[in-house]
């Protein structure tokens, strides 16, 4: 394991990482005052070698007159080039939104070249114009990759803090050093207003300040969530592939309900689906029936990105998992096929499985107990809830010689684990810590680093050998760098919550290699 930051004095750790007011280009540039219309920026997702799904939302505007193209169907014509200012354009079309989609914009691109990368922009029926954004498409299949580079967030909660990581992230996009993001879950918190804070308490109430259960409810959280400055800059800075977790609807949800779900709420079946019209309204993603899909990069990788919270069996109880009772389904059988099809039929270098919830186990006791076969989990709402599952999926990707990355969110903290099956070291997996969502130390209003951390992190690390990283207090995101000989992995750590334009570092770096495991 290499630790970055003690390498770095503070002068040089706040020159070469401070995220300042300049840091947007024209791919960051949020939506100004003075733009009406476009106040929610542009993002890209889902990119092929030939396409990419084009995002924006026009903003109504009240005191709109008849004929303006601004009422209940407006016209939003977009454009694609390859340079900046738009000289050429590539492609173009127009698509008309209204308030039965929130006036949000999915415009799918087509006909583009591979492995290129493209600005693109909206202009309103007044001739508005929106904030330009880049995207990129992907490689043709099988054609020669040698990396991939891309970062890996979820968790972000507006109230325990300001979006600097999502300022990173764009700072190091138009860098050139980063050509996606994958987000897996929770961009936004359900929670009435302080219900969920870190330990600085409210940094900025979100609105509305009541609980989202409803199709308006989720609506206006998105809205606020982007009228972030980062967050705008992220999104338009590179695409996205993005997967929703729990709190997009409510915390530990499964299909038949949720942790933070009651019967005085109202149907869960009408919140869950109003949840994910309003994700599939405000996220650059496809439109289709299901949300789980694959994406493929060169002859390098294929992604499997799971969704797992639309099928799975409600979660045991510690009490259940005791009794030997355990959730079958995290999955469904339907994904299940799925999975085992893209892994037997890939011919790319790497599998990665985007799972939102941590796959390795997470135990609380190293060794069996009395008459308990294996240790006890810390956490039955992943992986570990569903071990059943978990074993068939393993067995699957243990028949083939493709190793496996996954990548994993959720659990607000740092983590580097082998992924072993009856003794042999099949895969890696890396878990992002959160963006802003309360850890460890939070919760427990401590200092990071403090000695009730280090002394869980030291159990953690003494009781599961497959454990090769863990930090349970840091906030960030994480970057991966991979190639045809192994995955190099990076950690990126906000120094301050509470400052909109925190310094943001690389921490801690790590290298899996397939047949020879962690090098660094």
């Amino acid at each position: 394991m290499r630790s970055l930051m003690p390498q770095l004095s503070r002068r040089q750790f706040l020159q070469t990482t401070a995220v300042t007011a300049g840091l947007a280009t024209f791919a960051g540039t949020p939506a100004r005052a003075e733009e009406r219309q476009f106040q929610h920026g542009v993002a890209s997702g889902d990119p092929t070698a030939t396409s990419a799904i084009l995002w924006t939302r026009l903003t109504p505007i009240p005191d709109a007159t008849p004929g303006s193209g601004l009422g209940p169907d407006s016209p939003v014509t977009w454009e694609v080039s390859p340079t900046p200012d738009f000289a050429s354009i590539t492609r173009s079309g127009t698509v008309i939104t209204s308030a039965a989609s929130d006036h949000t914009v999915h415009a799918h691109a087509t006909g583009l070249s591979p492995s290129t990368r493209y600005f693109y922009r909206f202009i309103s029926s007044t001739g508005e114009v929106s904030p330009v954004g880049r995207t990129q498409t992907t490689s043709l299949v099988d054609a020669p990759l040698p990396h991939l580079r891309f970062a890996l967030a979820s968790c972000a909660n507006w109230e325990a803090g300001f979006f600097a990581a999502y300022g990173d992230i764009a700072r190091r996009a138009d860098a050139g050093e980063l050509e996606m993001l994958i987000f897996l879950g929770d961009y936004i918190y359900e929670y009435a207003t302080g219900m969920f804070a870190g330990k600085d308490g409210v940094v900025r109430p979100h609105q509305p300040l009541h609980e989202t259960i409803t199709l308006e409810h989720y609506r206006t959280r998105y809205g606020h969530y982007r009228s972030d400055n980062h967050l705008q800059a992220a999104h338009a800075a590179l695409p996205w592939i993005v997967m929703w977790d729990d709190h997009e609807s409510a915390n530990n949800s499964n299909r038949e309900g949720a942790q933070n779900h009651s019967a005085d709420e109202g149907s869960w079946v009408d919140r869950q689906n109003a949840a994910r019209q309003v994700f599939l309204e405000w996220m650059p993603i496809r439109q289709e029936d299901t949300l789980y899909r694959s994406f493929t990069f060169g002859d390098l990788a294929t992604l499997s990105l799971l969704d797992l919270r639309s099928f799975r069996d409600p979660a045991p109880s510690q009490q259940q998992w005791l009794e030997g009772q355990r959730a079958d389904t995290m999955m469904g059988s339907q994904q299940f096929e799925w999975l085992k099809s893209n892994v037997e039929h890939t011919t790319t270098t790497w599998n990665i499985i985007g799972s939102s919830v941590m796959f390795a186990p997470m135990a609380i006791t190293g060794q069996p107990l009395f008459q308990i076969p294996e240790p006890i989990p810390a956490n039955l709402d992943q992986w570990d809830g569903y071990s059943r599952e978990r074993d068939r999926l393993l067995a699957v990707l243990a028949d083939f010689a493709t190793p496996t990355l996954f990548l994993s969110g959720d659990i607000h903290s740092e983590w580097a684990n082998a992924i072993r099956f009856n003794g042999r070291e099949i895969g890696v997996e890396a878990v992002c810590s959160s963006i802003t969502s309360a850890n460890v130390n939070d919760f427990a209003k401590l200092p990071e680093d403090n000695p009730v951390s280090l002394q869980a992190e030291q159990v953690i690390r003494a009781n599961s050998s497959h454990v090769r990283h863990v930090d349970l207090d840091a906030h960030g995101y994480a970057t991966v760098n991979l190639t045809q000989d192994g995955a190099h992995m990076v950690w990126h750590r906000v120094a301050d919550l509470s400052l909109p334009d925190s310094e943001v570092a690389p921490a801690i770096a790590l290298e899996w290699k397939p047949g020879v495991g962690f090098t660094t």
